[in-house]
């Protein structure tokens, strides 16, 4: 798919997100999409994946994420999540025409994140099994 799209420089990697051995080979990155994933887990897993972020994560990696604000709106909560865990918020979007869209970025400016094996950042909605 990325030779077709002419992007010699892209790997595409097929696999389970929600674990960190997934990552093995592309962390740290100095760009990390969480778009997609915020709707579809529990409050505590996104707080979770939030706090396990950084050992995806550069020094000075930007991390874009995506979240629904359908009511109860959580991104004022995501947001803080991110603070909390050390990150510094670049940009938040919450578009006009997308009344229940919210996008956000936010850097990571802390030392260059070690991958660790086997952790479990977040399990989706209706996941019977907890992440390890």
């Amino acid at each position: 798919m990325a030779e077709a799209a002419d992007l010699p420089l892209l790997e595409i990697v097929t696999g389970d997100a929600s674990v960190s051995d997934a990552y093995v080979g592309a962390a740290p990155a100095h760009l990390v999409l969480a778009c997609g994933i915020f709707g579809n887990i529990g409050d505590d897993d996104i707080s979770r994946c939030i706090a396990l972020l950084p050992m995806l994560c550069e020094s000075g990696a930007t991390v874009v994420w995506t979240r629904h604000r359908r009511p109860p709106d959580l991104t004022p909560e995501v947001r803080r999540w991110f603070t909390q865990a050390g990150f510094e918020e670049i940009a938040f979007d919450e578009p006009a025409d997308l009344p229940y869209v919210g996008a956000g970025a936010h850097r990571w400016p802390g030392e260059a994140g070690v991958l660790e094996s086997g952790v479990g950042f977040f399990r989706f909605v209706g996941d019977a099994v907890p992440p390890p």
